[in-house]
This record gives structure tokens, C-alpha cells and sequence, in this order.
């Protein structure tokens, strides 16, 4: 398995990933993705802007993150400092065909090395209520439940926030 930042060219995969997993999304409650959302151009952004990242097992895709220094105005909603700098991990997904083969740790690990390398001390990331596996693979990497908040993009849903401060920087 190879972390890299994903192309242009990798998101008719992308997609084919997406429409895999919602349907499995859908079926446990989790209605966070859906037919619209996350879409082609979401992709294409993530792309142009170098935030998508993809865990690749001889081309073919198995896991995806958007690592992001984009952060939801509803984050403050759990005593987020907005204005401190921080990366996000947005969109994480794993195929269901490549489970049990450490993606999403991976694709975290690459978010950390990624803020370490920017000078950056904090993680944070949203997960839908209903979704279990990120709920126990969050805690398990070192990253603390912050609280629940409402996302105006996603009306209806509810999300838990948590964040992984890193050790402090060398000066």
C-alpha cells in the first residue's frame, strides 16, 4: 500500500469507492454521504487543491482522505479555536473490499506526518453519529472526543468532533 496525493485521473475511482460505500453507509444509519455528496467536484477540488489523498494498492484505490486546513464554522459549537491552525481530515473512506488493512490508520498517520511537517500541532476531524468505526478508531489513534455538533451543509444529522493535539515543535 503506497499514501499519495491523488490526480485528476484518479477520481473516476474515487467515485466508484464512494458509490461502494454508501449504500453500506446508508444501511447502518449513517446518511452522512449520499447521491450527491461527495460528488465529482468535490473531488476535482480536493484534487486541484493537493488535499486528497489515496491509499494505493498497485493502482487500484482502496481507501480515500481529503487532509484540509478547512475547517466548519460549527467546530466553535464544541470550544474549537477556529483561528487556530489546524488540519482536518474530511471525506475518509475505505473500501469495503480492503478492510482490516490498516487504510484509515494509514491515511491518519499521513494526516499527522503531514501537520508535522507543516508545523502544525493539531488534528481534527467530524464523524457522523451513527458511524461506530470511526467512533472506536478515533480514540484508539490518540484523538479525544471533543463534542457533538450540527453541520448547516448536512441538515438533520449530527456530528461527534475529536482532535489529537501533537507534541509541541522544536523552536
Amino acid at each position: 500500500m503506497i499514501i499519495r496525493r491523488a490526480t485528476l485521473f484518479d477520481i473516476p475511482a474515487v467515485m466508484t469507492l464512494v458509490r461502494v460505500v454508501v449504500p453500506l453507509m446508508r444501511a447502518e444509519g449513517n446518511l452522512q454521504w449520499d447521491d450527491a455528496y461527495p460528488n465529482p467536484d468535490v473531488f476535482t477540488r480536493d484534487v486541484t487543491l493537493k488535499q486528497l489523498w489515496v491509499a494505493d494498492f498497485d493502482g487500484i484505490i482502496g481507501g480515500i482522505a481529503a487532509i484540509t486546513e478547512d475547517q466548519s464554522e460549527e467546530y466553535a459549537d464544541v470550544g474549537w479555536d477556529l483561528n487556530e491552525r489546524s488540519l482536518v481530515i474530511h471525506r475518509l473512506a475505505v473500501d469495503p473490499e480492503f478492510r482490516g488493512y490498516g487504510i484509515a490508520t494509514a491515511l491518519l498517520e499521513e494526516a499527522e506526518a503531514l501537520a508535522e511537517e507543516a508545523g502544525i500541532s493539531v488534528l481534527r476531524v467530524d464523524t457522523n453519529t451513527k458511524n461506530a468505526a470511526t467512533q472506536k478508531l478515533f480514540p484508539k489513534l490518540g484523538y479525544s472526543f471533543s463534542g457533538e455538533i450540527d453541520l448547516g451543509h448536512r441538515p438533520g444529522l449530527r456530528f461527534f468532533c475529536y482532535e489529537k493535539r501533537l507534541p509541541a515543535m522544536p523552536a
